[in-house]
Protein backbone atom coordinates (compact mmCIF):
# COMPACT_ATOMS: atom_id res chain seq x y z
CA UNK A 1 0.00 0.00 0.00
CA UNK A 2 1.66 3.33 -0.96
CA UNK A 3 0.88 6.56 1.01
CA UNK A 4 1.41 10.23 -0.17
CA UNK A 5 1.29 13.23 0.97
CA UNK A 6 0.73 16.77 -0.79
CA UNK A 7 2.69 19.71 0.10
CA UNK A 8 5.52 17.72 1.85
CA UNK A 9 8.10 20.83 1.90
CA UNK A 10 5.77 22.73 4.03
CA UNK A 11 5.59 23.41 7.94
CA UNK A 12 2.72 20.82 8.53
CA UNK A 13 3.62 18.50 5.44
CA UNK A 14 7.32 17.98 6.74
CA UNK A 15 6.50 17.24 10.14
CA UNK A 16 3.37 14.22 8.49
CA UNK A 17 5.94 13.05 6.62
CA UNK A 18 8.83 12.69 9.59
CA UNK A 19 5.72 11.18 11.66
CA UNK A 20 4.94 8.65 8.99
CA UNK A 21 8.67 7.91 8.62
CA UNK A 22 9.06 6.64 12.30
CA UNK A 23 6.37 3.62 11.54
CA UNK A 24 6.01 3.43 7.90
CA UNK A 25 9.20 2.38 5.83
CA UNK A 26 9.92 4.96 3.12
CA UNK A 27 9.47 2.50 0.36
CA UNK A 28 5.86 3.12 1.47
CA UNK A 29 5.66 6.53 1.11
CA UNK A 30 5.83 9.47 -1.37
CA UNK A 31 5.34 13.13 -1.68
CA UNK A 32 3.76 15.51 -4.20
CA UNK A 33 5.14 18.98 -4.33
CA UNK A 34 5.71 21.86 -6.85
CA UNK A 35 9.52 21.64 -7.02
CA UNK A 36 11.25 18.69 -6.56
CA UNK A 37 14.69 19.93 -6.14
CA UNK A 38 13.08 21.47 -2.46
CA UNK A 39 12.11 17.76 -1.40
CA UNK A 40 15.97 16.24 -1.73
CA UNK A 41 16.08 15.51 1.82
CA UNK A 42 12.91 13.09 1.57
CA UNK A 43 14.47 11.60 -1.63
CA UNK A 44 18.07 10.86 0.43
CA UNK A 45 15.46 9.09 3.29
CA UNK A 46 13.81 7.18 0.20
CA UNK A 47 10.91 8.62 0.14
CA UNK A 48 9.90 9.21 -3.41
CA UNK A 49 9.44 12.47 -4.47
CA UNK A 50 6.62 13.38 -7.30
CA UNK A 51 6.26 17.14 -8.96
CA UNK A 52 3.00 17.72 -8.57
CA UNK A 53 1.74 21.29 -9.32
CA UNK A 54 -1.99 21.95 -8.18
CA UNK A 55 -2.65 24.46 -11.36
CA UNK A 56 -0.96 21.97 -13.93
CA UNK A 57 -3.66 19.40 -13.17
CA UNK A 58 -1.59 16.69 -15.57
CA UNK A 59 1.06 16.53 -13.50
CA UNK A 60 -1.55 15.83 -10.17
CA UNK A 61 -2.88 12.72 -12.31
CA UNK A 62 0.89 11.54 -12.62
CA UNK A 63 1.85 12.33 -9.34
CA UNK A 64 -1.29 10.45 -7.27
CA UNK A 65 -0.95 7.10 -9.86
CA UNK A 66 -0.16 4.13 -8.19
CA UNK A 67 -1.13 5.77 -4.59
CA UNK A 68 -4.04 3.85 -2.63
CA UNK A 69 -3.77 6.72 0.37
CA UNK A 70 -3.43 10.33 -0.11
CA UNK A 71 -3.36 12.95 2.18
CA UNK A 72 -4.42 16.72 0.48
CA UNK A 73 -2.95 19.55 2.56
CA UNK A 74 -4.62 22.41 2.15
CA UNK A 75 -2.93 25.39 -0.04
CA UNK A 76 -2.26 28.60 0.03
CA UNK A 77 -4.23 31.38 -0.99
CA UNK A 78 -7.50 33.29 -1.26
CA UNK A 79 -10.69 31.14 -1.36
CA UNK A 80 -11.20 31.32 -5.08
CA UNK A 81 -7.70 30.03 -5.63
CA UNK A 82 -7.64 27.12 -3.36
CA UNK A 83 -11.05 25.80 -4.29
CA UNK A 84 -10.05 25.99 -7.99
CA UNK A 85 -6.79 23.62 -7.13
CA UNK A 86 -8.32 21.46 -4.72
CA UNK A 87 -10.68 21.01 -7.47
CA UNK A 88 -7.94 19.80 -9.54
CA UNK A 89 -6.18 17.88 -7.12
CA UNK A 90 -9.86 15.84 -5.89
CA UNK A 91 -10.62 14.93 -9.77
CA UNK A 92 -6.91 14.02 -10.35
CA UNK A 93 -7.46 11.38 -7.85
CA UNK A 94 -10.51 9.67 -9.00
CA UNK A 95 -8.77 9.69 -12.16
CA UNK A 96 -5.45 7.86 -10.43
CA UNK A 97 -8.19 5.52 -8.76
CA UNK A 98 -6.73 6.62 -4.80
CA UNK A 99 -9.05 4.95 -2.79
CA UNK A 100 -8.84 6.89 -0.03
CA UNK A 101 -8.35 10.95 0.93
CA UNK A 102 -7.44 12.38 3.80
CA UNK A 103 -8.03 16.14 3.79
CA UNK A 104 -6.67 18.86 6.04
CA UNK A 105 -9.72 21.24 6.55
CA UNK A 106 -10.83 23.97 9.34
CA UNK A 107 -13.03 23.60 12.25
CA UNK A 108 -16.80 23.13 11.70
CA UNK A 109 -16.45 23.38 7.90
CA UNK A 110 -19.45 22.84 6.51
CA UNK A 111 -21.65 25.39 9.15
CA UNK A 112 -18.56 27.98 9.77
CA UNK A 113 -18.73 31.79 9.09
CA UNK A 114 -14.99 31.84 9.32
CA UNK A 115 -14.18 33.64 5.93
CA UNK A 116 -11.72 30.93 5.57
CA UNK A 117 -14.25 28.05 5.50
CA UNK A 118 -15.65 28.40 1.70
CA UNK A 119 -12.57 26.81 0.63
CA UNK A 120 -13.16 23.58 3.41
CA UNK A 121 -16.60 22.94 2.72
CA UNK A 122 -16.33 23.11 -0.88
CA UNK A 123 -13.14 20.86 -1.52
CA UNK A 124 -15.24 18.20 1.39
CA UNK A 125 -17.99 18.24 -0.92
CA UNK A 126 -15.85 17.46 -4.10
CA UNK A 127 -14.38 14.31 -2.44
CA UNK A 128 -17.60 13.63 -1.18
CA UNK A 129 -19.15 13.84 -4.30
CA UNK A 130 -16.30 11.10 -5.84
CA UNK A 131 -17.21 8.22 -3.79
CA UNK A 132 -14.09 7.77 -2.64
CA UNK A 133 -13.77 6.82 1.12
CA UNK A 134 -12.14 10.22 2.97
CA UNK A 135 -11.65 11.50 6.16
CA UNK A 136 -11.75 15.24 7.13
CA UNK A 137 -9.16 16.34 9.45
CA UNK A 138 -10.97 19.91 10.97
CA UNK A 139 -7.98 21.59 12.07
CA UNK A 140 -8.76 24.22 14.65
CA UNK A 141 -5.66 26.60 14.77
CA UNK A 142 -1.66 25.89 14.80
CA UNK A 143 -0.44 27.67 18.00
CA UNK A 144 2.55 28.60 15.85
CA UNK A 145 0.26 31.20 14.33
CA UNK A 146 0.66 33.26 17.25
CA UNK A 147 4.41 33.34 17.21
CA UNK A 148 4.58 36.62 16.21
CA UNK A 149 2.46 37.81 19.35
CA UNK A 150 4.66 35.57 21.35
CA UNK A 151 7.87 37.28 19.92
CA UNK A 152 6.50 40.76 20.76
CA UNK A 153 5.52 39.84 24.52
CA UNK A 154 9.26 38.47 24.90
CA UNK A 155 10.10 42.20 23.57
CA UNK A 156 7.62 43.43 26.36
CA UNK A 157 4.74 44.65 24.09
CA UNK A 158 0.94 43.73 24.87
CA UNK A 159 -0.90 40.91 23.97
CA UNK A 160 -2.79 42.80 21.03
CA UNK A 161 -6.38 41.38 19.75
CA UNK A 162 -9.69 42.30 18.71
CA UNK A 163 -11.32 38.91 19.02
CA UNK A 164 -12.99 39.64 22.47
CA UNK A 165 -13.59 36.93 24.29
CA UNK A 166 -13.75 34.65 21.43
CA UNK A 167 -12.18 31.25 21.91
CA UNK A 168 -9.62 29.01 19.91
CA UNK A 169 -9.21 25.21 20.23
CA UNK A 170 -5.04 25.66 20.14
CA UNK A 171 -2.74 23.21 19.42
CA UNK A 172 0.77 22.96 17.74
CA UNK A 173 1.37 21.41 14.57
CA UNK A 174 2.92 18.41 15.54
CA UNK A 175 -0.47 17.33 17.18
CA UNK A 176 -2.07 18.15 14.14
CA UNK A 177 0.54 15.98 11.94
CA UNK A 178 0.58 13.07 14.13
CA UNK A 179 -3.35 13.06 13.85
CA UNK A 180 -3.46 13.24 10.11
CA UNK A 181 -0.56 10.76 9.93
CA UNK A 182 -2.54 8.30 12.03
CA UNK A 183 -5.43 8.33 9.63
CA UNK A 184 -3.73 8.31 6.41
CA UNK A 185 -1.35 4.98 7.88
CA UNK A 186 -4.20 3.59 10.01
CA UNK A 187 -7.54 1.67 8.90
CA UNK A 188 -11.04 2.25 10.17
CA UNK A 189 -11.07 5.83 9.39
CA UNK A 190 -13.20 5.88 6.20
CA UNK A 191 -16.32 8.77 6.00
CA UNK A 192 -14.95 10.05 9.05
CA UNK A 193 -14.59 13.48 10.45
CA UNK A 194 -12.44 14.41 12.96
CA UNK A 195 -12.65 18.19 14.63
CA UNK A 196 -9.15 18.82 16.04
CA UNK A 197 -8.90 21.18 19.03
CA UNK A 198 -7.23 21.71 21.69
CA UNK A 199 -8.43 23.11 25.19
CA UNK A 200 -10.29 26.26 24.42
CA UNK A 201 -9.17 29.72 25.49
CA UNK A 202 -9.77 33.38 25.29
CA UNK A 203 -7.15 35.48 24.14
CA UNK A 204 -6.70 36.71 27.81
CA UNK A 205 -6.18 33.05 29.22
CA UNK A 206 -4.01 32.47 26.00
CA UNK A 207 -1.89 35.55 26.95
CA UNK A 208 -1.86 34.44 30.83
CA UNK A 209 -0.33 31.04 29.27
CA UNK A 210 2.37 32.98 27.74
CA UNK A 211 2.96 35.17 30.43
CA UNK A 212 3.67 31.96 33.00
CA UNK A 213 5.98 30.47 30.39
CA UNK A 214 8.37 33.85 29.65
CA UNK A 215 7.91 34.72 33.72
CA UNK A 216 6.05 38.30 33.61
CA UNK A 217 3.31 39.81 32.95
CA UNK A 218 2.08 39.68 29.28
CA UNK A 219 -1.18 42.70 29.68
CA UNK A 220 -3.48 42.20 26.89
CA UNK A 221 -4.81 45.34 24.84
CA UNK A 222 -8.42 44.58 23.41
CA UNK A 223 -9.17 46.96 20.16
CA UNK A 224 -11.48 46.92 17.64
CA UNK A 225 -10.73 45.81 13.68
CA UNK A 226 -10.03 49.32 12.44
CA UNK A 227 -6.99 49.85 15.50
CA UNK A 228 -6.18 46.31 14.94
CA UNK A 229 -4.92 46.73 11.07
CA UNK A 230 -3.30 50.24 11.55
CA UNK A 231 -1.65 48.24 15.15
CA UNK A 232 -0.61 45.74 12.47
CA UNK A 233 0.49 48.21 9.66
CA UNK A 234 2.92 50.07 12.11
CA UNK A 235 4.17 46.84 13.33
CA UNK A 236 5.23 46.38 9.37
CA UNK A 237 2.83 43.68 8.49
CA UNK A 238 2.62 43.92 4.85
CA UNK A 239 -0.69 45.73 3.65
CA UNK A 240 -2.03 42.71 1.33
CA UNK A 241 -1.72 40.37 4.84
CA UNK A 242 -3.26 42.46 7.31
CA UNK A 243 -6.94 41.66 5.80
CA UNK A 244 -6.13 38.34 6.32
CA UNK A 245 -5.29 39.21 10.08
CA UNK A 246 -8.11 40.94 11.02
CA UNK A 247 -10.57 38.32 9.75
CA UNK A 248 -8.70 35.95 11.86
CA UNK A 249 -9.51 38.19 14.61
CA UNK A 250 -12.97 38.57 13.49
CA UNK A 251 -13.79 35.11 13.20
CA UNK A 252 -12.40 34.22 16.69
CA UNK A 253 -14.92 36.94 18.14
CA UNK A 254 -17.77 35.54 16.28
CA UNK A 255 -16.89 31.67 18.05
CA UNK A 256 -15.96 30.34 14.53
CA UNK A 257 -13.03 28.37 15.93
CA UNK A 258 -15.03 27.40 19.34
CA UNK A 259 -15.18 23.73 18.61
CA UNK A 260 -14.40 21.50 21.27
CA UNK A 261 -13.35 17.76 20.55
CA UNK A 262 -11.77 14.71 21.92
CA UNK A 263 -10.94 13.56 18.91
CA UNK A 264 -7.28 14.39 18.94
CA UNK A 265 -7.30 11.82 22.11
CA UNK A 266 -9.01 9.16 19.83
CA UNK A 267 -6.61 9.46 16.97
CA UNK A 268 -3.43 9.50 19.51
CA UNK A 269 -4.27 8.44 22.36
CA UNK A 270 -3.85 11.26 24.44
CA UNK A 271 -5.68 14.76 24.82
CA UNK A 272 -3.61 17.49 22.71
CA UNK A 273 -0.53 19.08 24.13
CA UNK A 274 -1.06 21.39 26.87
CA UNK A 275 -0.90 24.79 25.62
CA UNK A 276 2.08 25.72 28.23
CA UNK A 277 4.30 22.94 27.09
CA UNK A 278 3.70 23.96 23.64
CA UNK A 279 4.49 27.36 23.93
CA UNK A 280 7.99 26.84 25.97
CA UNK A 281 8.73 24.67 23.14
CA UNK A 282 8.10 27.86 20.52
CA UNK A 283 9.66 30.64 23.01
CA UNK A 284 12.78 27.76 22.93
CA UNK A 285 12.71 27.99 19.12
CA UNK A 286 12.67 31.72 18.85
CA UNK A 287 14.76 32.73 21.50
Amino acid sequence: MKLLVTGATGKLGSKVVETLLKTVPASRLAVSVRNPDKAEGWKARGVEVRQGDFDRPETLETAFSGIDRLLLISADGDNETRIRQHAHAVDAAKRAGVSFIAYTSIANAKESRNFLAPTHRATEEAIANTGIPYSFLRNNWYLENETSGIQAAMAGAPWVTSAGSGKVGWAPQQDYAEAAAAVLAGSGHDNTIYELSGKLLTQEELAAAVGAVLGKDVPVRQVDDAAYADIMKGAGVPDFIIPFLVGIQQGIREGTLEVESGDFEKLLGRPATPVREALARIVDAVK
